[in-house]
């Protein structure tokens, strides 16, 4: 998956560094420093995988074609029927037309936001962008409520995500793996993978020393990103050592009739380990893709890449949670920033629309085969009404997962925010 640059300059790695004391990286040991779950929450998902599709992706050339629009409008692509009666996605997306009956489509989606890095942040919290404070993402909020074995990584990013920890502090930031999966190649995530000729006897005999160097500055004090340490090292000494943590992510224990159904991209190949991951005990997963910026150039860059990887990529990713009996525990969520204009501009590319945009939902008590919610004739704004907000999306989430999306958190000042502040669940895409 290509890093790229976006139309205002913002290099997409940039922002999907992982969020930790105001944006430097984040490595396995710094993430599990102060590493503690929360409590479970009885809901019928135990897990979320969201699908971030960076650069911002049209809603008319994939999940909301309009046909019927004008030349300039509607586009090069046509229109194809899915397995669900009266429902139609983008010609480029046949697999995912097949299942259909995996998924929802949330269609008339809007907000105002048209800057990539805001628009970003929106979509990843499902909170308005504050420049007074930094919201905690999907992944981190998860990993705080839903507790999570100890030798497993509770958030996991591929390769990496926009998604921080914000507010909640650096012990609910994602494991970046920094790296994707590729087919037919052994997986090896720094941290888990044990190179170098290291073996746990050795990985044992350093964290004894690490003890040793505890005791002797026991008595000084200590900030809040430190407090806990001995957590973190018991915490981290039980990933890294751990044969079932280390086998989550080996893509190539992976069945043949699970790994038939992906491409061999590798975003598709970061699906197929996302839901092996979710199998493992990981409670979230963000994968990201990007290239989505097609200010010019945009039906060829998307028929020749973007699409075909992604219906490879997500219809693989529905199938074999279906297969392995993950699904209806699983809760799956694709979105862009915002979507893009109708009107086809001289570049032969769209630009920047946040007025009308797609997601797609599915599993852990979304329904399959719906469409929820609509567009305008041109795909210029909600057909009816304000249309969903981020914020709704955010609050489907989480009421999926048994998150009440109005609890309170507190930041480290004493301030009380919402999980989300104006979100309702979208009641429509429930089964």
């Amino acid at each position: 998956m290509a890093t790229s640059r976006t139309c205002d300059g913002v290099r997409r790695r940039d922002f999907l560094k992982i969020g930790v004391l105001g944006g430097a990286g984040l490595t396995l040991s710094s993430y599990l420093r102060l590493a503690e779950a929360g409590a479970v929450r009885a809901g019928r998902a135990t897990a979320a995988i969201h699908v971030h599709l960076g650069g911002g992706p049209s809603h008319l050339d994939t999940f909301d074609p309009k046909p019927e629009a004008p030349d300039g409008i509607r586009g090069e692509f046509a229109a194809i029927p899915t397995s669900i009666p009266g429902v139609s996605i983008g010609e480029h997306l046949p697999r995912l037309a097949q299942c259909a009956d995996h998924y929802t489509i949330l269609r008339g989606v809007s907000h105002s936001i048209a800057a990539h890095d805001l628009g970003t942040k929106y979509l990843n919290t499902g909170n308005r962008p504050l420049p007074s404070l930094d919201y905690p993402g999907y992944g981190a909020v998860v990993s705080r409520e839903l507790a999570s074995p100890r030798d497993i990584p509770p958030f996991v990013a591929i390769p990496n995500t926009p998604q921080v920890a914000g507010y909640l502090g650096v012990e609910y930031a994602p494991f970046s793996t920094q790296t994707a999966p590729r087919a037919g190649q052994p997986f090896n995530v720094r941290g888990i993978s044990l190179g170098k000729g290291l073996t746990i006897e050795e990985l044992g005999r350093r964290r004894e020393l690490l003890r040793q160097i505890d005791r002797t500055f026991a008595g000084f004090e200590s900030s809040g990103l430190i407090q806990g340490l001995d957590a973190f090292s018991q915490r981290a000494y039980d990933i890294i050592s751990s044969t079932r943590s280390r086998e989550a992510f080996d893509i190539s224990r992976e069945s043949r009739s699970v790994t038939r159904l992906f491409g061999r991209d590798p975003f598709s190949q970061s699906c197929l380990l996302a839901s092996r991951l979710v199998e493992s005990g990981v409670r979230f997963v963000a994968l990201s893709h990007g290239g989505w910026d097609t200010h010019q150039d945009n039906f060829n860059r998307l028929k020749t890449r973007n699409l075909p990887e992604l219906d490879a990529g997500l219809s693989g990713l529905f199938l074999a949670l279906a297969q392995k009996g993950l699904l209806e525990s699983t809760v799956v969520m694709v979105s862009g920033e915002f979507g893009r204009t109708p009107k086809v501009n001289a570049r032969g590319g769209r630009d920047h629309f946040p007025r009308a945009m797609f997601v797609v939902m599915g599993g852990g008590g979304i329904a399959g085969g719906r469409v929820v919610g609509a567009s305008d004739a041109t795909g210029s704004g909600p057909a009816s009404g304000p249309g969903f907000a981020p914020d709704d999306v955010a609050a489907t989430l989480y009421s999926c997962l048994g998150i009440d999306p109005q609890a309170e958190y507190h930041t480290p000042t004493g301030r009380p925010v919402a999980i989300t502040r104006n979100g309702s669940p979208i009641a429509e895409a429930f089964a």
